[in-house]
């Protein structure tokens, strides 16, 4: 994403994991928009804070509303991503979007149809526009890392 990432040490990006089959379960079982939105806001605890000094203006992503920085770094054939907001729904939201591309190949997270991973949790129509601006800048900013290198 910028110059800091190369500053960054490998294990600050591969130790997050997510598991997306167990997201996509619990979504599916989230019988209305409440408990998915409770499920984003869990989600969203899981990503840890990102230091203060790594909260600079290279690292955020445009088009969101909230303030979200990202971090990219391409281990092994394999990218990984680092990333934070200030606001807790798009931290959730960035974590959904890490659960599908985080760890993955070029190949996987340029095939990855936003749309229809949204859809399949349930979430389209439920997010308010600017919301939804904001993942699609987030879902660009990641497919644009990973084809970069």
């Amino acid at each position: 994403m910028n110059s800091t990432s190369q500053f960054l040490s490998r294990d600050l990006f591969t130790a997050q994991t997510f598991d997306s089959e167990v997201i996509l379960a619990r979504f599916k079982q989230a019988a209305n928009w409440q408990e998915r939105y409770r499920e984003i806001m869990l989600l969203g605890k899981t990503l840890p804070k990102l230091d203060d000094m790594l909260r600079v203006e290279q690292a955020q992503v445009r088009g969101c509303e909230s303030n979200a920085w990202l971090y990219h770094a391409q281990i092994d054939d394999l990218h990984y991503y680092i990333a934070d907001s200030d606001a807790r729904i798009v931290k959730g939201l960035i974590a959904l979007l890490l659960a599908a591309t985080h760890g993955h190949s070029s190949e996987s997270i340029a095939a990855l149809d936003i749309n229809a991973y949204f859809d399949e949790l349930g979430l389209t129509g439920q997010l308010s526009p600017s919301r939804t601006n904001g993942l699609f800048a987030l879902a660009t900013a990641i497919k644009a890392a990973a084809k970069k290198t």
